[in-house]
C-alpha cells in the first residue's frame, strides 16, 4: 500500500527502498512510523538483515495496518481511502525478478513470528495461514493469534522495478482514472471498494 502521490516515482523506478539511490525525495508517508522505526533495528536471522531493509508486502487486501491508517489510530496520520493505492505483485514475479525475499508466519515485528528462507517458498502454502490471511476480521475471542497470522509478510530486499508489479488497486474511478492519466495501462488497474474500509 502506498500513498498515490507516490505513484508516479514507482512507474518511473518501481517500488523502491527508503536507502536506494533511487528512492523518491518527495516520498508521502502513510503508516505507522514508530513501527517502521522499531523494524529498522529488529533483526531477521534467516538472512542477517533488519526488518527494515526489506520491502513489506502483504498476502492480502483489508488489513489491520490499513484500517489504523484509513481511521487515523494509535496516532497515526489519517489517510482517506482514495488517496491510498495497492501495488500489486505476486510471488512468482519477484522470483523472476531475481531479488532476494523472505516470508513470514506473521506479522513482522511480533516475537511469536518465524521468518522462513526463499529456499522455502515451495512450502509457502503450509507455512503461512492463509485461511488467516484472507479473513476479513482479526478478532476472535477463541483464536488471541489471529491478528498475527493475518498480516504475514512477504520481504523484498532491494528495489522491485516496474515490470515485475503486476498491477494497482484504487478506492474509486477517480482514482483509477488518475492513474491512467499517469500512464498506467488500463487493464493493469481496478478500483475495488471492497478493498478498503
Amino acid at each position: 500500500m502506498t500513498h498515490i502521490e507516490n505513484i508516479p516515482h514507482i512507474l518511473e523506478h518501481g517500488i523502491t527502498h527508503a536507502s536506494s539511490e533511487k528512492a523518491n525525495p518527495n516520498y508521502e508517508p502513510i503508516g505507522d512510523s514508530s513501527i517502521i522505526t522499531s523494524r529498522n533495528s529488529k533483526p531477521v536471522e534467516v538472512m542477517r538483515k533488519m526488518i527494515g531493509d526489506f520491502i513489506p508486502f502483504y498476502f492480502s487486501y483489508r488489513t489491520r495496518m490499513l484500517f489504523v491508517i484509513q481511521y487515523g489510530l494509535n496516532g497515526v496520520k489519517k489517510v482517506s481511502p482514495d488517496k491510498i493505492v495497492y501495488c500489486v505483485s505476486t510471488v512468482q514475479q519477484v522470483i523472476d525478478s531475481g531479488n532476494r525475499f523472505i516470508f513470514s508466519n506473521g506479522h513482522g515485528s511480533s516475537y511469536l513470528t518465524e521468518f522462513f528462507k526463499s529456499s522455502q517458498v515451495e512450502s509457502i502454502d503450509k507455512i503461512v495461514d492463509f485461511k488467516a490471511v484472507a479473513n476479513k476480521n482479526w478478532v476472535d475471542e477463541y483464536d488471541t493469534d489471529l491478528k498475527r497470522r493475518k498480516e504475514a509478510e512477504f520481504l523484498v530486499l532491494g528495489d522491485l522495478a516496474p515490470d515485475f508489479i503486476s498491477g494497482f488497486v484504487t478506492y474509486d474511478e477517480f482514482g483509477k482514472n488518475k492513474l491512467i492519466e499517469w500512464g498506467v495501462p488500463q487493464n493493469r488497474v481496478v478500483f475495488r471498494e471492497d478493498f478498503y474500509f
